[in-house]
């Protein structure tokens, strides 16, 4: 089986990053050529991908046959069934064609932490969260905003600050469709409807 899997794998040519489709490959290698076909007509954002408006509309058409949870996108539902099913399709000893590449996966694993901050002395499993973290005592903001020039450490807060700027409000609530820039607002909102009256 696993040599099946290695047929049908299509690698990407810039990161190597390798899928079992050759549609997703097309949808990821946008992210390297920043290609967003797909403008949404109700907050006029562009996007990689034609699935942005089920955020606005709630629609989750994908289902799950054996607990009825229902999903915005197909590969969320496919993760979701291996709650069921117990399937773990990602084997660290095929999944790496480098031994050391594999090696720092296990890491992950096995819980170790082997990334230690030099300044603090917290330890990470992986080389990027050190890194990142190394920004909260150099003060480092990479990432800036074009529109205003406003400097954020990590690229998450840069996507979340843009939305000032583009209007965009991805975060639906769907009891009443009232619309957020950020999550936190949203799950902040959702209190609204829980609590007594």
């Amino acid at each position: 089986m696993p040599k099946d899997i290695r047929k049908t794998a299509y690698p990407c040519d810039v990161c190597k990053k390798t899928f079992s489709r050759k549609d997703s490959l097309s949808i990821h290698k946008r992210t390297h050529t920043g290609e967003k076909p797909y403008r949404c007509d109700i907050c006029g954002t562009s996007f990689f991908q034609n699935n942005h408006k089920r955020i606005h509309t709630g629609e989750k058409p994908y289902h799950c046959d054996i607990c009825g949870k229902s999903f915005t996108l197909s590969g969320n539902l496919t993760a979701h069934r291996r709650i069921h099913t117990g399937e773990r399709p990602y084997d660290c000893d095929i999944s790496f064609s480098n031994g050391s590449a594999l090696t720092k996966h296990k890491h992950i694993h096995a819980g170790e932490k082997q990334y230690r901050c030099d300044i603090c002395g917290k330890s990470f499993t992986q080389a990027g969260s050190l890194t990142i973290h190394i920004r909260i005592h150099t003060g480092e903001k990479p990432y800036h905003c074009d529109t205003c020039g406003k400097s954020f450490s990590l690229h998450d807060q840069l996507t979340t600050h843009q939305r000032v700027h583009t209007g965009e409000k991805p975060y639906v609530c769907h009891t009443c469709g009232k619309s957020f820039s950020q999550r936190a607002h949203l799950t902040k909102h959702n209190f609204t409807h829980t609590q007594p009256e």
